[in-house]
Parts: structure tokens; C-alpha cells; sequence
């Protein structure tokens, strides 16, 4: 087991302080509306959704322009239909949240429908670790705990700086797979891999210059894009799918795509084997780009440090 392994944190009577009170109301509220009819929180979602539109104007901004960037035929009506959707998506996504971390494994199994399991089967007769290429699609937290219902994962993720919130996110995500560990912890990564797990990792943000190349991503030619993901990528014992989940749009649930082993990859090209995966994640954004965390500033870092940024 590895040593920098994220150690679930424990519960403290210092959550009872008033600087967390505030805390303790969100997820009061997230945890009741967790248990309301399925449909009921879709619509609910959306509500949410359309009011963050109208208020959130510094994260509006940021989302249309990465739009924007990205996709520089669109019309601006396309843009903004684009962006409402983006927001419903959003709001629905913050309920979600809700049912990842506290639906029970029977109501998950109802909605979630995992597809490609054989191919972790596959590998992991052949005794390989599986590094699952993931993106930020909003529907994560439910979608976690989908794929963790039958098959558990060792997943890498971000604490949050909120010491309360932090308590609840590591179990909620933790609920149904093996264990999580800290962005940073490279070396526990890898030791899972060589253990024959299957590990999530999301390659689709802005890490800023340290181990990024500047290659294509949809219309933008020089996005920061981490090589990070090639040091585990490379370990001999691991094969690569992409992971990408979807909402359906008929309300009855979600889809689980797992696609087979990435063919020829990596090479020991960095900069090619970058590319792919941005032309990886560019096809499976495509499928639900609605569904999309564009609320992010993934071209903050350019190429020429004194550029002026992308977002002004």
C-alpha cells in the first residue's frame, strides 16, 4: 500500500464550529433532496441551473469563451443554446453530487449502465493494471460510484481545501470503490497499477507549464496539456482505455462507455502521444458537449508567459 496514500479523514468535534455551519446547511439540504424521485431532481437541477446562469456571470463568461475558443464556427446563437444547456447541465450535476455520495448501491445499479466491462476483465486476467483516461463530465460524482458498484477503482483526485466537505466527498466517492489518492501521489498510482487495479485519471486541465506540452485541443493549437499522464501510461504493466460518461437524455439514467485498449499508444513520441489524447478527448466531449465542465480556464497557461490571457 502506498505510503502518501490519502488516509481517510476522520470525523471532529471542530466541525461543530460555526465557520463550518454554513457547510453543514449545503449538505443538509443536498443529502434531503437526494432522496426525491429521480425525475424530480433532474427538474429541480435545471432550475438550479438556469438561476446559476443569471448570476454566475464571471464563470458564464469563462465557460462561453472556452465555447468560443473551441468551437469559433459557431454562430453566437449556437454558442449561447450551447451555454444554457452547459448551465442546466451544471445545476443537475450539483444534485448529483447528492446521489453519488448517498444513494445506496440498488438505487445506483438502477440507473447507472456500465458498457466495455470485458475489457477490464481481459486485462486484468492478463495481470495488468488499468489506467481509465477520464474527462470532466458533470456527471462524475454519480457516474463514480456506477462503475464502482461492480467493478472498484482506485481513483485520483483533489481533497478539498473545506476540511468538512473533504470528510464527506472522500466517502461519498469512496462508497462503492477501493480507496482515493492525493493528485500528487505519483508513486502510489503506479503502485496501484503494478497491483492490477484499474485507476481513474483526468487529463483534461490546465496543470500549468510544469511537465505540459502546448498541442492542439479542438480549434485552440497551443493548449497546455500535462504529460503527466504519460508517466503512468508507460508503466509496463498498465493498459489505457478512455472512460466516458454520459447522462441519457431520455432521463432514465447514465451510460458508461469503457472503450477498448488505446491501439499504438503511448509511443515514446510525448508530444504525439499528447495529441492523441486530446483527439481522444475531443471525440468523447463531442458525444455530450453540453455535459461538459466548461466552467474551467483550461487555456490559462500560454505558451509565452507575458501573452495577455485568452479570458480578458
Amino acid at each position: 500500500m502506498s505510503k502518501n496514500k490519502v488516509l481517510q479523514p476522520n470525523f471532529k468535534l471542530a466541525f461543530f464550529l460555526p465557520k463550518y455551519w454554513l457547510t453543514w446547511l449545503g449538505v443538509i439540504i443536498l443529502y434531503s433532496i437526494s432522496w426525491l424521485p429521480y425525475r424530480l431532481q433532474l427538474v429541480l437541477g435545471r432550475g438550479i441551473g438556469k438561476l446559476l446562469f443569471k448570476i454566475g456571470g464571471k464563470r458564464r463568461n469563462v465557460a462561453k469563451r472556452n465555447i468560443q475558443l473551441c468551437f469559433p464556427d459557431m454562430s453566437e446563437d449556437e454558442v449561447n443554446t450551447l451555454l444554457r444547456k452547459n448551465f442546466e447541465n451544471t445545476g443537475i450535476a450539483l444534485l448529483e453530487t447528492g446521489m453519488g455520495w448517498w444513494w445506496p448501491d440498488w438505487r445506483v445499479k438502477r440507473k447507472v449502465q456500465v458498457k466495455g466491462l470485458e475489457h477490464l476483465a481481459q486485462a486484468h486476467q492478463q495481470g495488468k493494471g488499468v489506467l481509465l483516461l477520464a474527462m470532466h463530465y458533470l456527471s462524475a460524482e454519480i457516474n463514480c460510484r456506477g462503475i464502482g458498484t461492480g467493478h472498484p477503482m482506485v481513483v485520483f483526485y483533489r481533497p478539498h481545501n473545506n476540511q468538512l466537505m473533504e470528510f464527506f466527498q472522500y466517502r461519498g466517492r469512496g462508497r462503492s470503490n477501493k480507496y482515493m489518492l492525493g493528485k500528487r501521489d505519483v508513486k502510489g498510482l503506479l503502485k496501484a497499477l503494478n497491483d492490477g487495479e484499474t485507476c481513474v485519471y483526468l487529463p483534461d486541465q490546465d496543470y500549468g507549464r510544469k511537465r505540459s506540452l502546448f498541442v492542439p485541443l479542438f480549434a485552440v493549437p497551443d493548449a497546455a496539456t500535462t504529460t503527466g499522464t504519460l508517466i503512468f501510461a508507460r508503466n509496463k504493466n498498465t493498459q489505457s482505455h478512455m472512460l466516458i460518461p454520459t447522462r441519457n437524455e431520455d432521463g432514465s439514467g447514465y451510460t458508461i462507455e469503457i472503450t477498448p485498449q488505446l491501439e499504438n499508444f503511448p509511443t515514446s513520441d510525448d508530444r504525439a502521444d499528447v495529441i492523441r489524447i486530446n483527439q481522444e478527448l475531443e471525440k468523447a466531449i463531442l458525444q455530450k458537449p453540453e455535459q461538459y465542465m466548461w466552467l474551467h480556464r483550461r487555456f490559462k497557461t500560454r505558451p509565452d508567459e507575458n501573452a495577455p490571457s485568452l479570458y480578458k
